[in-house]
């Protein structure tokens, strides 16, 4: 690696990368991963981040070595800070000396000051205005790139030159089990098999449930499709709200798979319908054809790069994008969009010659 005037050569042997935030977050960072631990094979790797990627650097240990949890800090909001418990922290992390550590949470105004109290050789990150003191090696954080993009020109600030941006999600035998005994529960086995998943973290991101099971029910009825729904376990009241409001029965598993077991049994359906959130970009790590429904989000930001496999469904509205978690209004962004939109993206991948209908759509 070289600083910034490019004279100096670094060989990192421990590197840190600060990036605590969620599942989607995480997975499209891994090509900055992927490129780093390519650049640098023999250093070891170390990703601090929320308590539950404990279980992500587990399954992408080849990019990955070490998992250190993210304790709090004063200005990032994930975690509440305490004091005495970042003084702790710091200590302890200051004690592995790290070589490099690499700020990969954000513009900076709050993660670079983390970044700089964990005391590596060298720091790199983005940046708001100017570099902050102590910032070995920077860049103005760039706010009009995806957000596979932004990470990875991280990597291309350590010299990293195989910068692939695709996704990607190991599985294993075990999550293939799991899915298949879910599948299993299916009435039959024809296809195609359509999975919806109608939640996400913060309320705002959350398509009406009632246009979820209108969407449902029209693939189930004009298609013939089989309807999996799908949901982590704090999303078991909306899921059960759609599979309620539905004419057909759908295989409801909310609450019911582990991470690995989720992106497996996405990955053998037809079609993947989805809030923007993590399971989304899952639908793409796995190439399964995906329409993701945007609402608050920065689409330009978080939609996939590949949108002729994995659609994106919007309705503009001036108030969009927006960082609200719960609308402060009428919810627009994502109530003004129709259902026949998503079906008939959606369609378009197990039905090519859909003809769309004054808001239905026939075969």
């Amino acid at each position: 690696m070289i600083d910034e005037e490019r004279t100096i050569w670094i060989t990192p042997r421990r590197i840190a990368i600060f990036r605590a935030l969620q599942l989607g977050d995480l997975l499209v960072a891994v090509p900055a991963f992927r490129a780093i631990r390519k650049r640098f094979p023999a250093a070891e790797i170390t990703l601090i981040g929320l308590p539950w990627a404990a279980s992500f650097v587990q399954r992408f240990n080849r990019y990955i070595d070490r998992f250190v949890e993210f304790v709090g800090f004063p200005g990032i909001d994930e975690v509440e800070a305490n004091p005495e418990r970042t003084a702790c922290f710091l200590q302890e992390q200051r004690a592995c000396e790290y070589d490099l550590v690499v700020q990969m949470h954000g513009d900076g105004k709050t993660s670079n000051p983390f970044a700089l109290a964990l005391d590596g050789k060298v720091t790199v990150g983005y940046f708001e205005d100017r570099r902050p003191a102590g910032m070995t090696l920077g860049r103005q954080y760039p706010d009009d790139q995806p957000e596979i993009e932004r990470n990875l020109g991280l990597a291309r600030l350590l010299g990293c030159s195989d910068c692939d941006p695709g996704l990607e999600f190991p599985l294993f035998k075990q999550d293939y089990a799991e899915a298949g005994a879910l599948l299993h529960q299916l009435p039959a086995a024809t296809r195609p098999w359509v999975g919806i998943h109608a939640g996400a973290r913060p309320p705002a991101r959350r398509w009406p449930v009632e246009y979820f099971a209108q969407v449902a029910d029209t693939f189930a009825q004009h298609f013939s499709a089989q309807i999996i729904l799908t949901g982590s376990p704090g999303e078991k009241t909306t899921i059960r709200q759609v599979a309620d409001l539905m004419k057909t029965q759908p295989l409801n598993i909310a609450g019911e798979t582990s991470l690995g077991g989720l992106a497996a049994l996405i990955s053998e359906l037809d079609l993947f319908i989805s809030n923007d959130t993590g399971p989304a970009h899952i639908a793409e790590a796995v190439d399964t054809p995906g329409v993701t429904i945007f609402g608050p989000a920065d689409y330009r930001r978080w939609a996939p790069l590949n949108q002729e496999r994995h659609r994106v469904v919007r309705h503009p509205v001036k108030c969009s994008p927006c960082s609200f978690w719960e609308c402060p209004i009428d919810h627009r962004c994502l109530r003004w969009l129709h259902p026949s939109e998503v079906i008939t993206a959606g369609a378009k991948f197990i039905a090519p010659n859909l003809v769309p209908i004054a808001g239905e759509v026939i075969v």
